[in-house]
């Protein structure tokens, strides 16, 4: 069967990726975020590429059945932990690290009965204010699951920072000077950087990172590409011209006739649309590719269907691939045409886009 639109993953880019986040933070282990699909590059398939990183974070217990059925041996840490005693159940049968964040959970861990010890995150809220212990209560928290019957296999501790985008870095150093004093003489592992601050501030690295969109190869600076950072774009987003049409002066095209034609024109209609999970904000002349050339986009996106004006290119058929976002139209720049940021769009890919590894 003929696929119209696609999303390749290149895993070669994936591995490069890896190894660029470990040449950043040599003395740390690497934990690749690969919750919410692996940002719309496909949970599994972007796992097994990633198998050599140390460990791996999901949001969701669904996320980590997945990963575990797939024959994903590597720890796996559930980084919103369990709501109730039968997801506690099913996260000791999946041999699961679990990050605690609040009260209820340590009460669950006390209540458990199970005989494996798990291996526990306790999460402290550092100025995120969305998950994680405040710092006043970080000391007796870390008491109780110390003192857990059976004793947990490891004990670690992490946070999240707000604000690493932020080329200051005046709020993650406020971040990081409410953290050290609750670690201080516990010799315990840390987690604390996420990609931007792997990427900008190594003295967050601590024993483990956790990257996240910089392992797809995409920068989580505004003002920056990913492949300025040394990474590569592990998606191509791709899809086909199926129809063209020749436009006359003062005709529009799409829905509310945005796009009106300032001279004879022709339009190439492509098989990708907010079905697809392009967003409808993307703006009238915004760039695709085809052909390696760039054209803009005609009017609104649509359920299924975008126009692109091709009139400045050399002749285009249908069939002809289009690249909406990859390797030579960087995610970013989509991104911030249409007021969003480069998550939202790999994310939102649907999932009638099939996922092709390469």
């Amino acid at each position: 069967m003929t696929r119209l639109i696609r999303a390749r993953i290149d895993s070669a880019a994936l591995r490069a990726n890896l190894q660029a986040i470990r040449a950043r933070a040599p003395r740390s282990r690497v934990m690749a975020v690969v919750k919410a699909n692996a940002y719309g590059h496909g949970l599994v398939p972007a796992a097994l590429a990633l198998a050599d990183a140390d460990a791996f974070a999901v949001a969701r217990l669904e996320e980590a059945v997945a990963l575990r059925e797939a024959g994903l041996k590597r720890r796996i840490v559930l980084l919103e932990g369990v709501l109730d005693a039968t997801q506690l159940a099913q996260a000791a049968a999946l041999e699961l690290d679990l990050v605690v964040h609040q009260l209820e959970q340590i009460e669950l861990l006390e209540q458990f009965r199970g005989a494996r010890p798990f291996p526990l995150w306790l999460k402290v809220d550092t100025g995120m204010n969305r998950l994680g212990f405040r710092p006043q209560d970080f000391r007796a928290a870390w008491e109780r699951l110390r003192n857990l019957k059976p004793a947990p296999q490891q004990l670690r501790v992490l946070t999240h920072l707000a604000c690493a985008d932020d080329a200051d870095g005046g709020y993650t150093a406020e971040q990081l000077a409410r953290l050290r004093p609750l670690v201080a003489g516990l010799e315990v592992e840390l987690s604390i950087a996420n990609s931007a601050a792997i990427l900008a501030q190594p003295s967050t690295h601590a024993a483990w990172v956790r990257p996240g969109l910089a392992l797809y190869g995409v920068s989580p600076f505004a003002a920056q590409r990913g492949a300025q950072l040394g990474l590569r774009p592990a998606m191509t987003l791709e899809s086909t011209v199926i129809a063209l049409r020749e436009v006359a002066p003062g005709e529009r095209a799409g829905y509310g006739g945005v796009w009106r034609a300032q001279r004879p024109s022709r339009l190439a209609i492509v098989a990708a649309g907010y079905g697809d999970g392009l967003p409808r904000s993307i703006p009238d002349g915004a760039p695709v590719l085809i052909g390696g050339r760039r054209a803009p986009l005609a009017g609104h996106v649509s359920m299924d269907m975008i126009a692109v004006d091709i009139t400045d290119l050399p002749p285009v058929t249908v069939g002809d691939r289009v690249e909406l976002w990859g390797a030579h139209l960087p995610v970013e720049e989509l991104a911030a045409a249409a007021g969003t940021i480069a998550y939202e769009l790999l994310c939102a890919v649907s999932q009638r886009v099939p996922i092709e590894l390469v």
